[in-house]
């Protein structure tokens, strides 16, 4: 059944990441995929953008359905192979609130994210103001605090609870690309901790970023946050 899906995507970038962990949970071998470049700009080729018009990865299609928000995707795979894999979704109300909740709080962290490590590429010189940046990683920081004390207050080492979740699936790669860009994890430990903890779940190892692997040596941009 894998072999009617397609996947085209980008190494290292976190909505690429969870589809892949996705289909490495829900035992989704077999796939069609193909690895493509962000710095010689193929997300904006005509492959792509006929899977997405909006020139973004991951591009990602089940026989006739198309998905290209990384969040529809897995929550559609989740759904459509229910029984196959790994259960991403647990039976417990609070435990499916709180995967929820915390599923799209990731959004929220993967922005913040974004607005520190790319602010130089997606602001022009010109337009680029000191204030701005402080406001950034002072908002960036209030955000790792945040997600630093929901890790103190759960009890079974993954987001929502007791099991790995869509919850994990959608935010780890987020955290996973802090700590690639130099955040201390001294000063978060308990994030520190979580991403040690799921470095080598099978789905995660599987699906990890080649160009990390060659590269092993990420960037400093975040190490005073």
């Amino acid at each position: 059944m894998a072999k009617d899906m397609t996947l085209l995507w980008g190494s290292g970038s976190p909505p690429c990441w969870r589809v892949m962990i996705t289909l490495e949970e829900k035992n989704l071998k077999g796939y069609n995929q193909k690895l493509l470049s962000f710095e010689k700009m193929e997300h904006k080729s005509e492959e792509v953008m006929k899977m997405n018009p909006r020139g973004q990865l991951p591009a990602f299609k089940h026989g006739d359905k198309v998905l290209n928000e990384s969040y529809a995707a897995c929550l559609y795979l989740e759904n459509q192979f229910k029984s196959q894999g790994n259960k991403l979704v647990p039976d417990c109300p609070a435990e499916l609130a709180m995967m929820y909740q915390r599923m799209f709080e990731g959004l929220s962290l993967n922005q913040k994210m974004a607005d520190v490590i790319y602010y130089n590429w997606k602001v022009p010189e010109g337009e680029r103001h000191d204030s701005a940046v402080k406001r950034n990683r002072e908002s960036l920081t209030a955000e790792l605090k945040l997600w630093e004390g929901y890790l103190q207050k759960t009890s079974g080492g993954f987001l929502a609870g007791k099991t790995f979740s869509l919850a994990d699936v959608c935010v780890y790669p987020s955290i996973c690309y802090v700590f690639r860009f130099g955040l201390c994890e001294e000063r978060y430990p308990k994030l520190a901790s979580y991403y040690n903890s799921l470095k080598d779940r099978p789905s995660i190892k599987a699906s990890y970023p080649p160009t990390w692997l060659e590269n092993p040596q990420g960037q400093d941009v975040l190490k005073d946050i």
